[in-house]
């Protein structure tokens, strides 16, 4: 009880003498140094609200300006047009200052006012210029001098070293499209997935209520759009994640992976150490806003960020109609899961984040606690697995107050979760698909008691030091945690690294406390809702069927020299891949970011089109030549590539009908066009992880650094879902879901098709090549 000693910051007695005060100088200096840290992260925050309120100018310019403005008064020269004499005169109705001063106060204020006047106009300089999204459009490699010249105003207007909010305010507002351009792509999308008669009916119900209800749902939505940051993005957040009663797991949540082939240290404490000091060091540079803003094109259009603010110190909390997420500002402990118990560690001591070996010294004393869980305690986490309404409840009954709700309240209000599983995962080459399949199913759900699935983000690290991430998907998408995650592994690797022994590297502390067990007192009624949830968790997560497996015959390298896209190019094999297993087409989902848009998510990329259809076929088809299967793929590519860019400047399908719908609920009218239409399965689901911070990685001196990217489960119950990484130029990492309930699914199957269908794709070029040699 080392702990509880120090936490109390003083003691004293009564005797005959009087009160005796004994102090606990060790409490009141932590007291301090948490006070210092306090207030010295409020003056950071504040710091940083000033340099980001003021952008593009910097707080250094106001002086500039008034010191140009007081020089030039002081020449006689009045560059205020007699707004300087105005404001005098009006001082002089005060009667308590003297000439100069006053004169000194009136060219303070016009040079203060003009500094705002300016910062206002290149502030909205910049979102005019960022509204134009033409440059997306134009033939890659190809540059007009007009999108050159734009591109010398946006970076002009960008200020220097901005921050990572500091383009918020000057990001466009997501457009609405029209109805009938939304119609009309939508009918376009749809064509070669129905049968002529019903392509007819859908045709009718879809220009009806183009002409009739349609105006009447855009009408509410374009004034949305004009009140609200973003017409989409909470409506999507709170009808598509939060008021979703089913399970988190495998239906909503996703999973990263580390580097495949490399594991620096296979000492888990070790690792767990270093990558939670790695995580806390991110999340520092966050808390900080030194975390550079994604651009694009050359480093020139900014991205959205606000989606980073929820990273850490975030819990999804369960409610009985909808879900609510719970963001604090600052967290000072991670609560860590092992062997069915529960710890609270903290971060910080004396006013400093906890080193590397300091953390693993942490994580190996509770590897070495030999406690046993408490009743109830060990599968707890099942609650946020299963359904959501036996959770809410549960919540609501047995955890207001007490042991439970200071206990529920440290998990919930950690930072993060850890797992220190008990299992070995990671890719053996003696058995390469067995071992990836588990390693992805474990990150997916473990054993659905051993992952807090309701936290932003649970970092997992396994018993020979391969580590993962299990995400909670409603806060964020995934491009957010793989950020994060892109930072984690090469500081780990590359900047912190290990000792010879495989141990952190630094010395331990025996003086910091012990991580704390957290107290439960599960009554017998709750244990039972666990079991209950539990046995459904179970029923799902052995019905999911994963086939995660490295691709490296070729990768983006050879696929730029055939002058193609490489996500066109996948999402092709993709789509050959599909119709060779199933004998069909079917409605395709990719996900597209809508990030250069202020408050921007997701929208969706109908893959699936004439021109994707015409060239499978095309390929299936052996009396079909080369040339005409190569001028089919180039066609399919170009509009591949043409919805994509719709989709990223806001002229997608899905978010506006989906708006629409919502609206049309609001106002209690019947759509069946737009009932019909959000009730289509998405039988092949599709997301590709990007590769933001390519710098932080040489994969010519670390050509087996190569990163396993993540995935996510099927969507539909006799579909696929797929997720896929392009790292460096020759290695791309595929994730295939479905369920082993549905007859007509297989992933592995289905992996052998998209194998050959790369292959058979890139052989055209191979044999175009060949030909012209």
């Amino acid at each position: 009880m080392a702990e509880a000693h120090q936490a109390v910051a003083f003691q004293f007695t009564v005797t005959p003498d009087g009160i005796d005060l004994r102090l606990s100088h060790e409490a009141l200096k932590q007291i301090c140094l948490s006070g210092l840290h306090s207030w010295k992260k409020k003056f950071i925050r504040f710091k940083n609200g000033i340099i980001t309120g003021v952008f593009p100018a910097s707080p250094s310019s106001w002086l500039i300006v008034v010191v140009g403005v007081m020089s030039s008064t002081y020449l006689k020269v009045d560059p205020s047009l007699g707004m300087i004499a105005r404001i005098n005169r009006t001082l002089d109705t005060t009667a308590c200052m003297s000439c100069q001063t006053k004169n000194v106060v009136s060219g303070v204020l016009f040079g203060t006012g003009l500094w705002v006047a300016l910062i206002v106009t290149m502030r909205y300089s910049l979102k005019v210029l960022l509204s134009y999204h033409g440059w997306i459009f134009a033939e890659h490699g190809k540059m007009s001098r007009a999108t050159k010249i734009w591109m010398s105003m946006v970076k002009i207007f960008s200020g220097r070293k901005p921050m990572l909010y500091s383009f918020q305010t000057s990001l466009p507002r997501l457009p609405v499209p029209a109805v009938e351009d939304t119609v009309s792509r939508y009918l376009e999308s749809v064509r070669p997935l129905m049968k002529e008669a019903d392509f007819q009916r859908m045709t009718v119900l879809a220009q009806d209520f183009a002409v009739n209800l349609g105006p009447k749902l855009q009408w509410y939505l374009k004034l949305k759009s004009w009140w609200a940051t973003n017409y989409v993005s909470d409506w999507w957040e709170e009808y598509i994640y939060l008021r979703g009663r089913g399970p988190l797991m495998v239906n909503s949540n996703y999973y990263a992976m580390e580097m495949l082939y490399i594991t620096p240290s296979h000492i888990q404490a070790a690792r767990a150490g270093n990558t939670i000091h790695a995580i806390l060091l991110y999340r520092r540079k966050l808390d900080r806003e030194e975390i550079k803003p994604i651009r694009l094109l050359g480093s020139t259009i900014p991205l959205c960020s606000a989606q980073w603010e929820r990273l850490f110190n975030t819990s999804r909390i369960p409610g009985e109609e909808t879900d609510t997420i719970q963001h604090l500002k600052d967290s000072k402990h991670i609560v860590v899961y092992h062997r069915g118990r529960y710890f609270k560690v903290w971060l910080y001591h004396s006013g400093r984040l906890l080193k590397p070996r300091e953390l693993e010294q942490q994580m190996q004393r509770i590897l070495d606690d030999p406690s046993e869980p408490q009743p109830g305690e060990a599968k707890l986490a099942a609650l946020t697995a299963a359904d959501r309404v036996p959770w809410a409840k549960c919540r609501q009954a047995y955890f207001r107050s007490g042991k439970n709700k200071q206990s529920l309240d440290a998990v919930e209000k950690a930072a993060f979760f850890v797992t220190l599983d008990e299992t070995e995962q990671g890719y053996r080459p003696e058995d390469p698909e067995a071992s990836m399949d588990s390693y992805a199913k474990s990150l997916l759900h473990g054993q659905c008691f051993d992952r807090w699935f309701d936290k932003s983000i649970t970092f997992i690290v396994f018993r020979n030091g391969k580590m993962g991430i299990n995400a909670e998907h409603s806060w964020a998408d995934a491009p957010i945690v793989g950020h994060l995650w892109e930072y984690v592994m090469s500081t780990d690797c590359y900047q912190l690294g290990y000792a010879e022994d495989g141990h952190c590297k630094g010395d331990i502390n025996p003086s910091i406390p012990c991580p704390t067990r957290l107290q439960w007192d599960i009554p017998e009624e709750c244990q039972q809702v666990i079991e209950t949830s539990l046995n459904s968790a179970n029923l799902l997560a052995s019905d999911v069927d994963i086939y995660s497996f490295p691709f490296d015959s070729f990768g983006k390298g050879l696929i730029k020299k055939c002058r193609t896209s490489p996500d066109a190019f996948i999402q092709l094999a993709l789509q050959l891949a599909h119709y060779k297993d199933m004998g069909k087409f079917c409605l395709t989902y990719e996900a597209s970011m809508t990030r250069l848009f202020r408050e921007g998510r997701t929208e969706t990329v109908r893959s699936c089109s004439m021109e994707s259809c015409s060239f499978v076929l095309a390929m299936v088809d052996p009396s079909q030549t080369v040339e005409h299967r190569l001028r089919l793929f180039k066609a399919a590519s170009e509009k591949h590539q043409h919805l994509y860019r719709l989709a990223m400047t806001g002229a997608g399908i899905d978010r506006h009908l989906f708006c629409l719908y919502v609206v049309s609920k609001y106002l209690a009218v019947d759509s069946p066009f737009l009932k019909e239409v959000l009730s289509e399965p998405w039988r092949l689901s599709t997301s590709q992880t990007p590769q933001q911070q390519v710098e932080l990685f040489d994969f010519d001196r670390n050509p087996d650094h190569v990163s396993s990217g993540g995935g996510f489960g099927p969507v539909a119950d006799d579909g696929y879902g797929v997720s896929y990484i392009i790292v460096g130029e020759n290695f791309i990492h595929f994730h295939i879901s479905s369920k082993l309930s549905s007859p007509e699914t297989d992933s592995h199957r289905f992996g052998r098709h998209l194998k050959q269908a790369m292959a058979d794709i890139i052989a055209l070029f191979s044999c175009t090549a060949n030909s012209k040699k």
